[in-house]
């Protein structure tokens, strides 16, 4: 490492432990595969996750467990949008939800289409949705997002408190919101986030929103470590790191590759 870059020493205790997770592929990614004009198409409102989504999501929940990590995130924080709740809730909630149980379910069954079961709030982390951290808003219907009634009978267990306005007022058919304003977002994001208590925090969010906030940070890196933290957080065949993920395979482009 060149040691002009700078070397730079925080206390532990002066410091969080973030983990950064992009949803799993929605039924708007594989349209947006074969033709990027279906990312206008108000049939992928609020899109949901595919069958091979939710193979991604149980891979990760696999890797979850056998890393220990379901045992040391203290908080979940989500996007709130139909796709990123349900790969939210299938890595880091609990088991199936039975008949019986007096806390209120995280997910319903069959919630998106998914022919998923309902899915307990027992023995996991809390979940809260925030609106800062949701995808860059505006023009593509698959990023628009439903009432929060709508979410909150889909998603008992989920904590809306911090979501103001019922309808999605932030969503525009003809301003798509520029990428300046995304990372604006992400800083004021991550600066709420450092107001929690939680030392451990997963955050489910969207790829465009992961990649514009990251690009304002590594100027002060090697160029090794910047480009690492700039990069898109998209599918590939292959993994550098201990998770096997993105298995199994397929088209998987965010939606702001239509831009």
């Amino acid at each position: 490492m060149d040691s002009a870059a700078g070397q730079i020493l925080y206390p532990l205790h002066r410091c969080k432990t973030v983990h950064l997770v992009r949803h799993a592929q929605g039924v708007h990614n594989v349209a947006g595969e074969k033709n990027h004009d279906e990312y206008m198409s108000y049939d992928y409102f609020d899109a949901h996750l595919t069958p091979l989504g939710w193979n991604q999501v149980d891979n990760l929940r696999k890797h979850v467990k056998a890393t220990g990590l379901s045992k040391t995130v203290e908080l979940v924080v989500v996007s709130p949008l139909l796709r990123t709740m349900q790969t939210a809730v299938g890595v880091f909630g609990g088991e199936v939800y039975t008949d019986g149980i007096s806390e209120q379910p995280l997910m319903m069954e069959n919630v998106g289409h998914s022919d998923h079961l309902a899915v307990s709030s027992l023995n996991c982390p809390p979940f809260i949705a925030v609106e800062l951290c949701r995808e860059q808003i505006g023009v593509h219907p698959c990023d628009k997002r439903r009432t929060i009634s709508e979410y909150r009978n889909m998603f008992p267990a989920i904590d809306f408190s911090l979501i103001e306005n019922e309808e999605d007022i932030l969503w525009k058919p003809d301003v798509r919101e520029k990428v300046e304003a995304v990372s604006a977002r992400g800083l004021k994001f991550l600066e709420w986030l450092w107001t929690r208590k939680e030392k451990e925090i997963a955050i489910v969010t969207h790829s465009s929103f992961l990649f514009n906030t990251l690009r304002a940070f590594g100027n002060d890196c090697h160029p090794n470590i910047k480009s690492e933290i700039r990069k898109h957080m998209i599918g590939s065949s292959e993994s550098t790191t201990n998770f096997p993920g993105k298995i199994p395979r397929g088209p998987d482009v965010p939606s702001e590759a239509a831009d």
